[in-house]
Parts: C-alpha cells; sequence; structure tokens
C-alpha cells in the first residue's frame, strides 16, 4: 500500500483533543464547533429530564450528553447523534434484521440473509446456511465493534464451528447468517442528502521490513496509533484470535516478515480493533454517495448518520455498491484523523444542519477551546444536573506572548498575573522555561486590553525581577480562562485525569482477562483449531 500524507483539520489539533481521546470524542468534536459559533453549550447528567425521551447507553459517566441553543433554535445531542433522528430510526438501526427489511422494502442492495432467534434450533440454521451457499458471515444481530463477526466461512463445518462460537460460547442470542461479499469495506458519513465524509476501514494489518519481528511491528504500530485522537483507544490487542490468524498464515509471533509484505491479522475491518481508517471522500465514485444517501433515507427519521457498504469485488465497474449496516450514533473519529488521506470536518456538517443561522460563524485564527475535565467536574461529582461553558468571546481575537527574563517563577507571581488577566477580561496561560524566564500568552477581542497587559507584568516587584520582556505573536490552541501550568491546582487537575484514564483502562483490562478466561475454557474452540487451520491454508490456496 503506498504511504500518503495524513492532513488533519488544524482546529482540532492533538493538543485540544488531549482530554478527549476515547469514548468522549464524538461528542466533544461536536460540542467545540457548536461553542465556537456562539451557541451556548450545556452538558448534562445521565438522568437529566432533557433526555428522558431520547435513547442513551452508556452514560454513567458524564461527556457524552449535551446541549447546544442559539436564540432561535435548542437542540440535545447523544455522541453524535442529535434530537433530530428518532428513536423509532435508532431501533431500527441498531437492529440488523430490521436496517434488512427497511433496505429490502427501499430496493437498497444488501447481502442476502436471514437473523434467528434463540427459539431457533441450531439445525435450522444450518439448513438455512447449505441452502443459502457458501461463504457465508454470521454475526451477532444486535452488536457492534466487530465483536462476534466471523467472515468468509467455506464449509459447513467451518460454519457450525463458528456457529456454536458465536451462539453459545459469547452468548449471541439473535444471529444472523448472510452472503459473503468480497471487497473493500467503507463507512460513508450521511447529513441531510449529502455524503460528508468516506473512509475505507482496513482491517488490523502490519507491512514488514525484513528486520523486526511481527511482535515488535504490531508494537510500533501501536505506537503510532498513540500519537492519534482516536486510535489511541483502538490499538491491536495479540489476542487468541489475532493469533490464530497469524498461525493461519503460516508465521509465529517471533516471526521477521518478509520486506514489504503485507499481513492481515484479522479479516474484520472494524476500526475499534485496530483496523485502519483511509480517507477517500474525494476518490469514492459519486454512484456509491448516492446510493449511501438513498440507504440512510430508507429509515424513516434518520437525518443523518453512517453507511457502512461495501464495493463489490467481483464486479468489474467498481461502483457495484451494497450496504452493510447502518449506524444512528456512529464514531467519527476515523473521519476526523485519518491514518491516510485528508479529514473532513463532519462536525461543521452536522452542525450546519442543525444550526443553518450560524453557518458564517466559524471561528479563524486562535482556536480557543474549553478544558473539558474542568466543565464535566460538577456532574461528575454529582453537584449539578448540567453544567453552562462560559461563552465563547464574541468578535475577532487578538493574542500574544510574553517572555519574561529575570527571577520571575514564583507561584504567587503566576497567580498575580492571571488576576491582571481576568480584570482585562483576557484568556491565557502561563508557564516556566527550563531557563528560568516565563512564557504569559493572553487573548481576548480587545486589543487595547491584551497591549495593556504588558503593563501589569511589571506590577509585582515584591514577587518578581523582571529584566526584560519580549513580545511576538501568537497563533496557537489556547483554553478559554486562565492556566498557570506551575499551579498546584494544575498539577492536581493532571493527576486527577490521568488517574480516570488509569481506571478505564484498568476496567478495560479486567473485561479482557474474564472474556479471555470465557475463551480459553472452551474446549470445543481448541479441538477444532486444527480444523480452521485446514480451512483457512484452503482459502490461502484458493486465492492464489
Amino acid at each position: 500500500m503506498v504511504e500518503t500524507e495524513k492532513r488533519w483539520l488544524p482546529h482540532l489539533s492533538s493538543e485540544i483533543m488531549a482530554d478527549a481521546r476515547g469514548p468522549e470524542l464524538d461528542a466533544y468534536v461536536l460540542a467545540l464547533e457548536g461553542w465556537r459559533r456562539g451557541l451556548t453549550l450545556k452538558w448534562h447528567a445521565k438522568d437529566s429530564e432533557d433526555f428522558q425521551d431520547i435513547k442513551t447507553w452508556f452514560v454513567d459517566k458524564p461527556g457524552k450528553l449535551f446541549s447546544l441553543h442559539s436564540s432561535e433554535n435548542s437542540h440535545y445531542f447523544f455522541r453524535t447523534r442529535g434530537d433530530k433522528v428518532t428513536n423509532a430510526a435508532v431501533t431500527v438501526g441498531s437492529d440488523k434484521k430490521l436496517t434488512k427489511e427497511c433496505l429490502r422494502e427501499n430496493n437498497i442492495p444488501t447481502p442476502e440473509g436471514k437473523s434467528f432467534g434463540p427459539e431457533v434450533d441450531d439445525n435450522e440454521i444450518i439448513q438455512y446456511a447449505n441452502k443459502l451457499g457458501y461463504p457465508l458471515v454470521i454475526k451477532p444481530a444486535d452488536g457492534s465493534f466487530g465483536r462476534g463477526v466471523i467472515t468468509n466461512i467455506l464449509s459447513v463445518e467451518e460454519f457450525k464451528d463458528s456457529l456454536k462460537r458465536v451462539r453459545h460460547e459469547m452468548g449471541y442470542d439473535e444471529t444472523m447468517v448472510e452472503q459473503y461479499i468480497p471487497g473493500k469495506e467503507y463507512r460513508v458519513y450521511v447529513v441531510g442528502d449529502e455524503a460528508v465524509a468516506a473512509m475505507n476501514r482496513i482491517p488490523p494489518n502490519i507491512i514488514g521490513d525484513g528486520v523486526h519481528t511481527i511482535r515488535q511491528l504490531i508494537d510500533e504500530k501501536n505506537k503510532a496509533k498513540k500519537q492519534n485522537p482516536r486510535l489511541i483507544s483502538c490499538l491491536i490487542d495479540i489476542n487468541d484470535d489475532i493469533l490464530d490468524s497469524i498461525h493461519f498464515r503460516g508465521y509465529e509471533l517471533e516471526s521477521v516478515l518478509e520486506k514489504d509484505k503485507q499481513l492481515f491479522l484479522s479479516e474484520i475491518s472494524n476500526i475499534s480493533i485496530g483496523g485502519d481508517p483511509i480517507s477517500v471522500t474525494d476518490q469514492l465514485p459519486d454512484s456509491v454517495k448516492e446510493l449511501a444517501v438513498s440507504a440512510l433515507h430508507a429509515v424513516p427519521g434518520l437525518e443523518h448518520g453512517a453507511v457502512d457498504l461495501i464495493i463489490d469485488a467481483r464486479d468489474g465497474s467498481g461502483e457495484k455498491g451494497i450496504i452493510l449496516e447502518l449506524n444512528p450514533t456512529a464514531q467519527i473519529g476515523g473521519l476526523l484523523f485519518p491514518e491516510q488521506g485528508d479529514a473532513n470536518d463532519v462536525p461543521a456538517a452536522i452542525i450546519d444542519y442543525y444550526f443553518p443561522e450560524t453557518k458564517n460563524q466559524k471561528t479563524s485564527g486562535v482556536q480557543l477551546y474549553f478544558d473539558f475535565m474542568d466543565v464535566l467536574q460538577p456532574l461528575v461529582t454529582r453537584s449539578a444536573q448540567r453544567t453552562t461553558v462560559t461563552p465563547y468571546p464574541e468578535g475577532e481575537l487578538f493574542a500574544r506572548k510574553y517572555t519574561i527574563k529575570g527571577d520571575v517563577q514564583d507561584i504567587g507571581y503566576h497567580r498575580g498575573l492571571r488576576k491582571q488577566a481576568f480584570e482585562r477580561f483576557l484568556s491565557g496561560l502561563v508557564f516556566n522555561l527550563e531557563n528560568g524566564d516565563i512564557d504569559v500568552v493572553v487573548a481576548g477581542t480587545d486589543l487595547e486590553m491584551v497591549n495593556d497587559f504588558g503593563n501589569a507584568i511589571w506590577e509585582d516587584p515584591e514577587r518578581s525581577t523582571v529584566l526584560e520582556v519580549n513580545v511576538s505573536s501568537w497563533d496557537k490552541p489556547m483554553k478559554i480562562g486562565f492556566e498557570v501550568k506551575a499551579d498546584l491546582k494544575t498539577q492536581i487537575e493532571e493527576y486527577r485525569r490521568l488517574r480516570e484514564q488509569l481506571e478505564t483502562t484498568e476496567a478495560a483490562l479486567k473485561k479482557a482477562e474474564k472474556e479471555h478466561k470465557r475463551y480459553n475454557q472452551s474446549m470445543s474452540w481448541k479441538v477444532t483449531s486444527p480444523l480452521r487451520s485446514v480451512s483457512q491454508l484452503f482459502k490461502k490456496g484458493k486465492s492464489k
């Protein structure tokens, strides 16, 4: 695969995204876009009465429920889904069986298949699979993140093994069996009548260099993913499925992968399990984009959301799209932070749709953002049901950086500068330099006040000895308010943020260990390993 430069949106830099790397990313970027346009932004607790009539899930931890208000409109959002999407549409989009029925009723191409409830005997499902014909896919009817999906099943023996795995060992009562369609998978995000972004989802993979082992290549790829605000929570996990895939292809973890050899570690393309998002918005054929729009509108009340599709490799045109799934509450991080290609501003498209009166109010220049963790704190401590973010300043922003030389690293002096900034209605930050100097940055809509702050620098001789001040421009992101980097409070907030990240990681680890234990206890899965190996070798030989 040819590497191409990735270009992320400048107003969503890594610094701005630092507090929202994970489940809160989608809500944060959408809320930030609305707030920057002058809309009033409020965050809500899980039991807020404003969300009683909106379908939500996993909202015990604040940061996924918010509302935006203008003088003309108010709208409520759960992650990327706003209140223009009906609950009925969410129900359909969350159920693969209902989705398939809607698509068929509207003559939208989708793989032939059928859903089976817990009351159906395994033999009946096997008979249906044989009638439908191989290769096949089996997956949970209400699953997500690629869990429980087994693709390219070539034989009845392999199907029986997969059925037992998904239905009885993983515990998915509602199971779907459908045709396997070879080809590249895409996610297209549709807002209204427009496909505003698209990405090719490539299964987890590594590329050899002839020097490093497969384990080392996975580690290196995960290091790169940790620099991506979306992919930091989507690392390649060396679990039994990955190990099976490596072994099926004739390798071990300690094998040195040949130079330029691309090794796929799974057949599942979900970003959440380590897949690669590649931006293809400009390359995707218009006919495929139009199909995605039609598929979304096949579900009444689904005003915006993601359409997952595959372009059938058996068709030579490269334009035969087949719809796989619809997602009313889609994650958009892969579209904003692709591994290759240009990012697409999905948050802007959604806010345009809900608040068209703000289309001409997009910000430029210095990018202010709010302290996400600080804003959510009243909800975390349950001292409030909702919290309102300080309004975005009206008018053009002016920013200056003051580099102050002398004996100026006293924390009391820094706090005094913060007081001086607040008196002038300025936002800013102060941080120590290694040579003993400090940098102070201030920004505001009143240029006179920004310049006048230079006078305040000299007004605290008891706690500082200022020798020289150099003034320069500033165009980097800045939090609203005033941040003293060396302040104990700031350090405590950073510790709290890291502790919360650790707790989240530990919870995920416990869950993974539990699933791993249940997996290892499945003797049937171990016993049938040779059969799966033979099947995979057969696939490999057939594809040559």
